[in-house]
């Protein structure tokens, strides 16, 4: 049970002790992501700590662009750095060490203060401090529950960095874990910073030529499986080299809302092989209570939400598929 008085004391002792700060995005950053990160790099820096935030494995996504502060993310993956020139480690909105990033084995010294501040029900807690509280509908909430309980104050900046990431990982305050007190939150983060809408036009209005091909393409490709109870939308690798796709357009979560919509489809399903042998796989639902996505993305190695959990699977697509279909198929008897 996720206790914010003792885990907040214990947060902020180890702030007070730090002095080189360390934070990543996770791979294909979302709102929360970004946000929670941002929002946590302007109140640190504005208490004198030298705070180093990196982009991560993956480009930086063109809809968040406006958000304060992108331009202080560095451009670098976990495997450049010199470990050793920081003394904490704060890792948000990552369930599993292998979402630090995707480009080899993750090992952090034991010198290194780790803490991890996340609402996923997949996570491993493999931090020295571990903030997880698994009924949080953000991770930026959980980062404006720290801001609150210390007494930090909430600038404009910070305010549309923690309503953004609260906004876009409710689903526009559509999913489960919504509650008053999300809305409540957001309120008091509206009250901030009342330029917000424009904020969230940017995110929800950035669209190229190039992703509308994307979706015309990948949306054609929708197959039901487990009697029409499971709809998979995918894209192999030559086709998305063929048709000239940039990756940085490809979004599988948005694809598997969109398929998830249809009634009758109890389980939405996209996946992108954007690499060969490399497939991304995203999944939404329409019951969490029936089917539990964080049981069938843990079974092949990935992490998330009971409504909305992700995964990698290196293989082919149709490999990728096939495996995907039986895993499914085992877990929820479909």
């Amino acid at each position: 049970m996720f206790n914010l008085k003792s885990s907040g004391k214990k947060f902020w002792l180890e702030i007070k002790k730090a002095k080189n700060i360390l934070m990543t995005l996770h791979p294909s950053p979302d709102g929360d992501s970004i946000g929670s990160n941002l929002a946590l790099y302007h109140a640190l820096t504005k208490m004198g700590k030298k705070v180093t935030l990196i982009s991560g494995d993956s480009k930086f996504p063109n809809n968040f662009i406006t958000l304060p502060g992108t331009s202080n993310i560095t451009n670098q993956n976990f495997f450049d750095l010199d470990l050793s020139k920081f003394d904490l480690f704060i890792i948000n909105d990552i369930a599993a060490l292998n979402q630090i990033s995707r480009q080899g084995e993750i090992n952090i010294s034991k010198n290194l203060k780790t803490i991890i501040i996340d609402h996923h029900v997949s996570n491993t807690k493999f931090a020295d401090i571990n903030l997880v509280d698994t009924q949080a509908p953000a991770t930026c909430q959980l980062v404006y529950d720290l801001f609150q309980f210390n007494r930090v104050k909430i600038t404009k900046d910070i305010a549309i960095c923690l309503l953004v990431g609260i906004y876009t990982d409710t689903g526009g305050f559509k999913y489960r874990n919504t509650t008053d007190k999300t809305f409540l939150t957001a309120a008091n983060l509206s009250k901030i910073n009342p330029d917000f809408n424009k904020f969230i036009f940017e995110v929800e209005n950035n669209d190229s030529p190039d992703r509308l091909k994307f979706l015309s393409l990948i949306l054609g490709s929708i197959k039901t499986y487990c009697s029409d109870k499971v709809a998979i939308a995918s894209l192999d690798y030559e086709t998305i080299k063929k048709s000239d796709i940039n990756n940085s357009v490809i979004s599988s979560s948005e694809v598997a809302n969109m398929v998830k919509s249809v009634t009758g489809w109890e389980i939405g399903i996209c996946m992108i092989e954007s690499q060969p042998n490399y497939t991304k796989v995203s999944f939404r639902t329409r019951d969490s209570k029936k089917y539990d996505l964080s049981k069938i993305s843990a079974a092949i190695g990935g992490g998330g939400h009971m409504a909305a959990a992700g995964a990698i699977i290196n293989k082919p697509l149709v490999e990728a598929t096939n495996l995907l279909i039986e895993k499914v198929s085992q877990t929820y008897k479909i």
